[in-house]
């Protein structure tokens, strides 16, 4: 759902509506100063197997009472993860350009193997899900209020957000008195406005690790002011003045003239020069890494440089303000990277003692503003001994599918088995091996076994079309 935002300011009369209790978070910076606010009510609805070709339907919502490990905030991003139950978690990423701030990222992960949740489920693992909502062009030093319902489906999961009040990137220690509404609260009459009641304070805020419900603030009443009349003044206008000018014609000379030969020729224009396509710099190389907490070494490790062909479009993928999430289970790893106009997410599996690239998904926004959703679930790239990593420093060229292509540059992946948050040995690509200069050699050698098979047979050929002709 498109969420355009509407800035007003808080104080503003109409109809007064006090958010109802939902779940309320404070993080604070490492100087213990207050960074991301944020009060909402989430509701999960989840399907999952019980049997074969059985399925039930779990519905949940974000509990009051939350931990808040792994929220972190700087000036540029900054995220909020509510862990709660037995093993689920649900957060959010932000990232901050300039004088407004957006989300990139909501993830959710549950786990099917908590029975007060999914009863009978078949399976025991923990799923992550990944959504990217349209919650952009924020005000910083401004809450996003969203009180209508806003719903994200996917998969086998729906997720419906209601009474959002957030401050990502607050200054000062203290939350703001301005809001920038979503555009589902936007009223359609101007008298109409809503004004939200924000917390009146930052100073009693929980720890980090867990969160309170907010105090109860009571309602201003509804004032309604009309606005004033405004005048328009009488448009005048004043026609230029008219410049008379007079011509004096030159005296006429009488002469003859004999006309020159008519000669008709024809030229031909030539063809429009086609514009060349512009050469995309080399894209920037991004190091990337999960970390399954704050206090955990890396368990993935990935460096590239990216670039898309989309039908015909070519772009390269910015790491600079990109959200990195992702998971690391014993056979498989998954790591999602989210830009302003891509999410590409990359599945790991490990198959006999193996890794391998086995599924690439992407979705965004070409440079010309068309929308793409693309993926391939049958990949074997990037394979490499488990323990060791994959490197490929030159240029590759890999097809996805017939829409989607990518280049790689100073590639490295290690999606398993990372040991004290480095890489491993790397088993190199045949392009960056000391074997790849054979290549052209070997090319030359059967070119010339080729031309030489040519020549013998063409000798054999003269050789016995001459002896068909004997003198008698």
């Amino acid at each position: 759902m498109y969420r355009c935002a509407t800035f007003v300011v808080f104080l503003v009369l109409g109809i007064a509506v006090q958010l109802s209790n939902g779940t309320e978070v404070n993080v604070k910076d490492k100087d213990n100063n207050l960074c991301l606010y944020a009060k909402l009510m989430v509701n999960f609805r989840v399907s999952y197997e019980v049997a074969v070709n059985e399925v039930l339907t779990a519905e949940f919502e974000l509990p009051a009472s939350v931990a808040s490990d792994g929220s972190t905030c700087d000036s540029t991003s900054s995220m909020f993860k509510l862990n709660f139950g037995e093993g689920h978690s649900w957060s959010v990423n932000f990232t901050r350009e300039g004088k407004i701030y957006q989300v990139d990222t909501i993830t959710f992960s549950y786990n099917l193997s908590d029975a007060s949740i999914f009863p009978n489920s078949t399976s025991t693992e923990t799923t992550t899900i990944y959504v990217k909502p349209e919650i952009k062009d924020v005000g910083v030093d401004t809450f996003y209020s969203c009180q209508s319902e806003d719903t994200y489906e996917t998969d086998s999961v729906r997720q419906t957000l209601r009474n959002v009040l957030i401050q990502a990137f607050v200054i000062n220690n203290s939350t703001s008195e301005n809001i920038t509404l979503c555009a589902a609260d936007v009223p359609t009459t101007p008298a109409a406005l809503i004004a939200i009641v924000l917390p009146t304070t930052t100073t009693t805020v929980p720890t980090p690790t867990t969160t309170t419900t907010a105090p109860t603030t009571t309602v201003p009443p509804t004032t309604t002011t009309t606005a004033p009349t405004t005048t328009v003044p009488p448009t005048t206008t004043t026609e230029a003045p008219v410049t008379n000018s007079t011509t004096t014609d030159a005296p006429v000379t009488n002469s003859t003239t004999t006309d020159a030969p008519v000669t008709n020729s024809t030229t031909t224009a030539p063809p429009p020069t086609p514009t060349p396509t512009p050469t995309l710099p080399a894209p920037t190389t991004g190091k990337y890494k999960l970390q399954p907490d704050v206090n955990s070494t890396a368990c993935l490790l990935a460096d590239f440089g990216l670039r898309f062909k989309i039908k015909d479009e070519e772009m390269n993928f910015e790491p600079n303000g990109t959200a990195v999430t992702g998971k690391c289970e014993m056979n498989s790893s998954e790591l999602v990277l989210t830009s302003s106009t891509v999410t590409i997410k990359f599945t790991f599996t490990n198959d006999t003692k193996k890794f391998r690239l086995h599924a690439l998904n992407v979705t965004g926004k070409t440079s010309s503003g068309v929308e793409f959703s693309t993926a391939n679930t049958n990949l074997t790239l990037w394979e490499a001994t488990i323990g060791s990593s994959y490197m490929c420093n030159k240029e590759q060229n890999y097809t996805i599918n017939a829409d989607l292509s990518i280049y790689t540059f100073e590639l490295r992946v290690q999606p398993l088995a990372v040991e004290k948050g480095i890489f491993s040995t790397a088993e190199e690509c045949f392009l960056d091996s000391d074997l790849s200069f054979l290549v052209p050699i070997a090319v030359g050698v059967a070119l010339s076994f080729l031309i030489i098979l040519v020549l013998i047979s063409y000798l054999i050929g003269r050789r016995k079309s001459r002896t068909g002709y004997q003198s008698v």
